[in-house]
């Protein structure tokens, strides 16, 4: 949980409690402010829950090409094995074949 989300349910709280006072005092300015402040909280919250999922998924991303990067890595190691070997192989056929 992110700062944006913690301030947000905080907002949206005193705001509810701002609400529900002003309500029962019966002062609507008050109660008023308090409907604005759960709405800027719920809009802190949602910031903090997008952050969030941007952050998850470049997380996510990063991960994915570190791991494809692994793949290519050790693809092109067996290539360099493989390669290094079929040489080895040549080599020796060419020198059976020249051999007295």
């Amino acid at each position: 949980m992110n700062k944006d989300q913690v301030t947000g349910k905080i907002d949206q709280a005193v705001g509810k409690v701002q609400q529900n006072v002003g309500e029962s005092v019966g002062n609507e300015k008050l109660a008023n402010k308090g409907v604005v402040n759960q709405v800027k909280g719920a809009a802190k919250e949602t910031w903090g829950d997008a952050k969030d999922a941007a952050k998850e998924i470049h997380e996510s991303h990063k991960q994915a090409a570190s791991e494809k990067a692994s793949q290519n890595r050790e693809k092109i190691s067996q290539t360099v094995d493989d390669t290094k070997e079929k040489a080895k192989g040549k080599i020796e056929e060419f020198k059976e074949r020249h051999s007295a």
